[in-house]
């Protein structure tokens, strides 16, 4: 499944995507984390130290050498250069399944908490002032355009905060998106924002309230966001620990917390997977950026990109692997 989090900021979301991507591993399952937040704080929350996060090569940074690895032998696509963040895939384009060895893991993934870790990367000298933090996201959804998830494997993504996602097709590529809430009136605005702009393009979202105290908290968000609350997760001294740096086992976490994990898990994987809408979805998006932007910006008809026989998805990924 691919799996977003998101919330505004400051609401636990990197904290929960750490923990729910930690909670995977220990189970057994196949993970991968990206970072895609503009704060870059996800490695640290899984535990690695300030050297093992530098060593993260930053996706952002190397968009032209991402672009040639998944462009493959694509017809459609002249050359690295005209592709943009919603280029789909097509046929001869270099698909991606969840394996470390694959070449976008093997060049930008790093070991950390039994999982691959990703990170768009932050900001550098050369971007103040210049450039938005989306040409980096868009690295990140280049990669889940191209990504192939199968049982058992899980990408999971910590967004920028808010509703930030929205400036593209990205909020489209997960099956679901978690969207952490605290039991506030900002908290809950947020998720006001989201369902509204997801409202016509069937993205899957349910709320985990977080730093819930009492049940206080939970029905002022239940009387906020309704049937959209899912669970919530307790003020937690594991979670204290982690945000000063340490790292506890999981045996340590509270056991309603572990029960709320395992409930997200088992939420995600009763989310349905529609192969055939996340393809029309790609299409679709990268038509309008066509339309607005991008034909004249690169100078060539965009949307003839788009390969009206393809279909993304395991059986595309086994006609690769037959090639």
């Amino acid at each position: 499944m691919k799996i977003a989090f998101a919330g505004k900021g400051g609401s636990g979301k990197t904290t929960l995507s750490a923990l729910f991507t930690r909670y995977l591993a220990a189970a057994g399952a196949t993970v991968v984390a990206v970072d895609a937040d503009i704060n870059q704080n996800l490695g640290a929350a899984l535990g690695l130290a300030p050297d093992e996060q530098a060593d993260v090569p930053p996706l952002g940074a190397h968009l032209s050498e991402i672009k040639e690895i998944l462009r493959g032998g694509n017809p459609r696509i002249a050359s690295a250069d005209t592709m943009i963040k919603t280029t789909p895939p097509g046929r001869g384009s270099r698909l991606l399944d969840m394996d470390p060895g694959n070449p976008i893991h093997r060049r930008f993934g790093r070991p950390a908490a039994g999982a691959t870790l990703m990170a768009t990367g932050p900001f550098n000298e050369d971007d103040l002032g210049v450039a938005c933090y989306h040409s980096k996201v868009g690295a990140a959804e280049m990669y889940l355009n191209h990504l192939v998830d199968g049982p058992g494997e899980y990408a999971v993504v910590d967004l920028t905060a808010g509703a930030d996602s929205f400036a593209s097709g990205l909020f489209t590529r997960f099956d679901v998106t978690f969207l952490v809430a605290e039991p506030t009136l900002r908290g809950v605005g947020v998720y006001r924002q989201y369902a509204d702009y997801a409202r016509d393009h069937d993205v899957e979202i349910r709320v985990i309230g977080n730093k819930v105290q009492d049940e206080g908290d939970v029905e002022f968000l239940r009387e906020h966001v309704g049937s959209a609350l899912s669970a919530c997760f307790g003020q937690s001294p594991f979670v204290r620990a982690m945000e000063k740096g340490r790292h506890p086992g999981l045996a340590e976490l509270e056991e309603d917390n572990v029960k709320t994990l395992a409930w997200m898990r088992d939420s995600a994987d009763t989310a349905p997977k529609d192969w055939a809408r996340f393809t029309r979805q790609s299409a679709q998006f990268h038509a309008r950026n066509a339309r607005a932007w991008a034909d004249a910006a690169i100078g060539a008809d965009l949307e003839s990109q788009i390969d009206p026989e393809f279909t993304m998805g395991p059986e595309a990924l086994e006609a690769q692997r037959a090639r």
